[in-house]
């Protein structure tokens, strides 16, 4: 089983693997975390500390979780297409899920270069 990440805060406690996360966004003071079963889970964490804690709990040659821009942390194994032109990065599996999500030309443009030099490798 793939390790799972832990998300602790006053009152709750998250605690998933973390190959099942799509995406997670900020919306202002909390985040929501997006799974590939549909469930959503809202934190009362910023997205700056969700970052941080994913970074100490996976190995550091783990990463499928990238930072796109001020309010999106998006796991690269279901990045399926992105349009910087348009705002669009759609995260799926391809089999069962599928997710629109928007963010900033630049962020998008700079991911798709990035994921286009791994890919030259």
């Amino acid at each position: 089983m793939d390790k799972r990440l832990l998300f602790t805060t006053s009152t709750e406690i998250i605690r998933v693997p973390s190959d099942t996360v799509v995406y997670i966004t900020a919306d202002g003071n909390y985040s929501v975390i997006t799974l590939a079963d549909g469930d959503n889970f809202v934190l009362t964490l910023q997205l700056g500390q969700i970052e941080r804690r994913i970074a100490e709990m996976l190995s550091s040659d783990d990463n499928r979780f990238i930072r796109i821009g001020k309010s999106l942390i998006a796991n690269r194994d279901f990045i399926a297409f992105i349009n910087p032109m348009r705002q669009k990065m759609v995260l799926s599996d391809c089999r069962t899920f599928r997710h629109e999500v928007s963010a900033s030309k630049e962020a998008l443009k700079a991911l798709k270069e990035l994921l286009e030099k791994e890919a030259a490798r």
